[in-house]
């Protein structure tokens, strides 16, 4: 069961400057308190299934969360994954169309849904952030599209590592470099599951870009990007991120 965390302060925020609050105003941000509640949940704990109503829209704050949908025969097909400042939720839609499962330690900031949806129609910079997050996110299942169906296995790690080298960067506010370091949040079983491939595959192609130099392992999960270009390279887009022929 999902436990209220301590109440935290907007403006020391580990995501507010991408997420759906971060174009608000200080008297905007109050509203938003007023409204706000967080939760944290266990790896593998679900936030909610699929057809479940929703009482509140929320943002990752930490962790890790995965998107699946069940087939009529009980298969699971995970369709995305939810990374800091991505929003979970529809306003205006009263059921969750996906099961939303935490993958690693997960904390949201949850904001009750009637009340958030008044807000939008009262406080533009909130459905203005929303807007654009949502066509990133059409841009994401978009290069996801891509990854799942024409990448090679190893294409498909450098490009999954890469995506999160470069969330990792924009969330601390730094231009992704040479020398970046980050905590990998998945497991190489997790990273199986999203990208079709099987644990063996996954753990044959993170060694082989080691030992290729490509990546660095410090410990289980911190991982060290000597070069991005390299690991840019790896991943069969071209330099204006479409794939090569």
């Amino acid at each position: 069961m999902d436990v209220a965390l301590d109440t935290k302060e907007c403006w020391n925020c580990p995501i507010k400057h991408q997420a759906v609050c971060a174009r608000c105003e200080p008297d905007e941000l109050t509203r938003l308190e007023e409204i706000k509640y967080y939760r944290n949940y266990d790896a593998g704990q679900p936030v909610i299934w699929a057809g479940d109503h929703m009482e509140f829209v929320a943002s990752v704050v930490t962790g890790i969360a995965s998107l699946s949908q069940t087939m009529e025969d009980g298969r699971t097909q995970m369709v995305g994954l939810l990374l800091p400042s991505d929003f979970i939720g529809r306003p205006g839609r009263d059921s969750a169309p996906f099961d939303v499962v935490a993958v690693s330690d997960l904390t949201i900031c949850c904001f009750r849904k009637k009340p958030f949806e008044e807000l939008m129609t009262t406080t533009p910079h909130i459905g203005q952030r929303l807007l654009e997050m949502t066509l990133d996110e059409l841009d994401s299942a978009r290069e996801w599209m891509l990854v799942l169906g024409r990448k090679t296995a190893r294409e498909k790690i450098a490009s999954l590592l890469a995506i999160i080298a470069r969330r990792d960067a924009t969330l601390k506010k730094h231009s992704p470099k040479d020398g970046m370091t980050f905590d990998l949040p998945l497991t190489r079983e997790a990273m199986a599951d999203y990208l079709g491939l099987t644990l063996e595959t996954v753990s044959r192609q993170i060694s082989a870009l080691r030992k290729s130099g490509i990546i660095e392992l410090d410990g289980k999960r911190r991982v060290v990007i000597p070069s991005l270009e390299k690991l840019m390279n790896e991943t069969g887009d071209d330099v204006d991120g479409g794939l090569i022929a």
